[in-house]
């Protein structure tokens, strides 16, 4: 999808789009999937690429570009493989936060790191009891002089098992005030004493990987906060609109590689002497699966753009992400139609998407979630 791009986006778009034919074949994908390995080659070939540079200011070793031009490397790397993407875009969110959030020290010594590909960052916030609930969670980090010590676990952590990683994790540390006064966001090394953490075996998405992760007295120095103690739902709410630009431009690419895989299916395909797309039934399909994700790039270039340009588009980034989770997720379902039992099979593409679509409308804010954000925008309490 090249709507709407200026002419060094898409030299941007066709260079990110080369990297991943050459580094990420599919045999490389279904290998990957079959081992449930990280994709290591993959993300070293983004940072030589200097990839990871392109949302962070020069000063810091990047190349100082915008949201909208990381929303069309996401694109890209969601359309080889949305796995692939949690892979990448969680670690630049992650980066984000210290960038808007850190002391000028945590910057220049964090932002280089993750840059480079020293160190990896991965986000920690849902436990057992608190998922879109976030006022709901438990693990504590108490206060010892200069250190706070961490007891609790956490769950649903993309890619928290990586080598060389960072979780940013979200942890109480005052329980006795509101928790928009109590949350605070720590970096706590995913090898440090104390943390163990073990891989869920998941549907789909099975390369980057999802965990559970636990903290039996895991000592971290004050200099890890983000942000300030207490302060870390500020540090959650500056990072809602770059976290959901990320998960919308994922699921369009991964939406518009259903859309061609299964229109190239369907002009190889034939049955009753011709080939299946030129059957009017499943021609409507793929010309419904092409527009609904035309519109929901649409929707989500427009909000990268106005967030680019330092506008507040907290509705409009609301509607794309929505829109575009549910479309991934509708593409996925027509394409096993149309791919019939092709589609099926660990052969075949499809299969893949169908079950790593599944998450899209959960991951980053549930569906229910955002429909209740965008009703009350639109001046509905809803309760």
């Amino acid at each position: 999808m090249s709507f709407g791009l200026n002419s060094e986006q898409k030299l941007l778009q066709d260079s990110v789009r080369k990297l991943h034919e050459k580094h990420a074949p599919r045999d490389y994908l279904r290998r990957l999937e079959r081992e449930d390995a990280y994709p290591y080659e993959l993300y070293k070939a983004w940072v030589d690429a200097g990839l990871f540079g392109v949302a962070f200011p020069e000063q810091y070793g990047g190349s100082g570009g915008s949201v909208a031009d990381l929303a069309v490397i996401v694109y890209e790397i969601a359309y080889a493989s949305i796995d692939f993407q949690m892979s990448f875009g969680g670690a630049v969110f992650c980066g984000l936060n210290i960038l808007r959030k850190g002391t000028e020290e945590q910057k220049q010594y964090w932002l280089p790191k993750l840059i480079s590909g020293e160190r990896k960052l991965s986000i920690s916030i849902s436990e057992p009891e608190a998922g879109s609930d976030v006022g709901s969670l438990r693990t504590r980090a108490a206060r010892d002089g200069a250190q706070f010590v961490v007891n609790g676990q956490k769950v649903w952590n993309t890619g928290a098992g990586a080598d060389d990683l960072t979780l940013s994790v979200y942890l109480k540390t005052d329980t006795s005030v509101h928790y928009r006064q109590g949350i605070s966001l720590f970096l706590i090394d995913n090898d440090a004493p104390g943390v163990k953490f073990n891989k869920l075996d998941m549907l789909g998405r099975r390369c980057t990987g999802t965990y559970e992760v636990f903290f039996t007295d895991v000592r971290v120095d004050e200099n890890r906060i983000i942000g300030g103690e207490n302060k870390g739902w500020d540090c959650l709410l500056s990072g809602l609109q770059v976290e959901r630009i990320v998960s919308a431009a994922g699921n369009c690419g991964a939406a518009q590689a259903c859309v061609d895989l299964a229109s190239a299916y369907a002009k190889e395909r034939k049955q009753f002497g011709r080939t299946i797309g030129s059957n009017q039934a499943i021609a409507h399909m793929l010309a419904d699966m092409q527009t609904e994700t035309a519109a929901a790039w649409a929707l989500l270039w427009h909000a990268a753009n106005a967030v680019a340009s330092g506008q507040d588009a907290f509705k409009e980034i609301t509607m794309a992400k929505l829109k575009a989770a549910e479309n991934y997720v509708n593409v996925s379902r027509m394409g096993m139609q149309i791919c019939g039992g092709m589609g099926y099979s660990k052969e075949f593409d499809m299969e893949r998407h169908y079950r790593d679509a599944s998450p899209s409308t959960v991951a980053a804010g549930t569906s229910q979630i955002q429909r209740n954000l965008i009703a009350g925008m639109m001046g509905h309490k809803v309760s």
